[in-house]
């Protein structure tokens, strides 16, 4: 009887341990993330996709319900290289969705990144107008977003999804 009865215990806290809950992020909840890679204005395109991470995890109600690590896309908007005349580069991208390990997909907003270099417009125009003609080539500093920049983004729209 007391082998039933241990085996009966131990049966239901198993089952207590691996039970499945149901979590609901609600929107405006904030999600900070950190940038996979460096991202710079002069190698990518308008459109393309840029990887950001969950750079801690999200409880909600004692659960984990957002991991570290959870892949999050964001989507390349502006994308200006530095040129000639001291004309600064600039880049601007747009955090929309979070995928998390078990494939829902949470949609963010608010996560808006926008990055400009050093305008020498002046300094390049002086130059060439006062000293030198070669000044011209002058340019403006690159943008840029180092790997492990950190942004926050929002969650769009409440999202339930069964966390384990």
């Amino acid at each position: 009887m007391r082998k039933f009865l241990f085996t009966l215990v131990m049966g239901l806290t198993c089952m207590s341990v691996f039970a499945q809950k149901e979590i609901t992020v609600k929107a405006g909840t904030i999600v900070p993330l950190r940038a996979t890679n460096t991202v710079a204005a002069a190698k990518v395109k308008v459109g393309e996709k840029v990887l950001f991470t969950v750079a801690r995890d999200i409880n909600i109600a004692g659960v984990t319900a957002i991991p570290y690590g959870t892949s999050v896309s964001g989507v390349v908007t502006l994308a200006k290289k530095s040129s000639w005349w001291g004309t600064k580069g600039r880049l601007t991208l747009n955090i929309t969705e979070l995928v998390m390990p078990n494939g829902t997909v949470i949609p963010l907003q608010n996560g808006i990144v926008q990055i400009q270099g050093k305008n020498r417009t002046a300094l390049s125009v002086t130059l060439f107008a006062l000293v030198v003609w070669p000044a011209c080539f002058i340019c403006g500093s690159k943008a840029e977003i180092p790997a492990g920049y950190e942004i926050q983004a929002n969650v769009a729209a409440n999202t339930t999804f069964t966390v384990e």
